[in-house]
């Protein structure tokens, strides 16, 4: 179950598009090392905008991202690969459907 999220906004600096890309790319193998974090997603949402969306069942596990490397990654490429600070934003997670969690709600109302 998760109960919790971060949402993280990434404009690409102009030249670094591919570099940032690449970049997220290959935090996966970062969040996969993450037992805490339930979901974890890097998206594209235009040629310079970027989305990562992160996961956790509570809070603990949240921070325990937040002190982990990724984030650790992020800020020391951030001046090189992103036009201005990440929006960072921590998100309460109301209701989600993961493909492994096998949970039936007892009503959906």
């Amino acid at each position: 179950m998760v109960t919790v999220g971060l949402q993280a906004r990434l404009e690409a600096k102009p030249g670094k598009e591919k570099e940032l890309e690449e970049f997220l790319r290959a935090q996966l193998s970062y969040a996969l090392g993450e037992p805490a974090t339930t979901a974890w997603f890097a998206i594209k949402l235009d040629a310079k905008t970027f989305v990562i969306y992160d996961f956790f069942a509570d809070e603990s596990g949240r921070q325990a991202h937040l002190d982990g490397e990724i984030c650790k990654a992020l800020v020391e490429d951030a001046a090189h690969l992103l036009a201005s600070s990440p929006i960072i934003e921590k998100l309460t997670v109301l209701a989600a459907k993961l493909p492994s969690s096998g949970e039936v709600p007892d009503t959906l109302g």
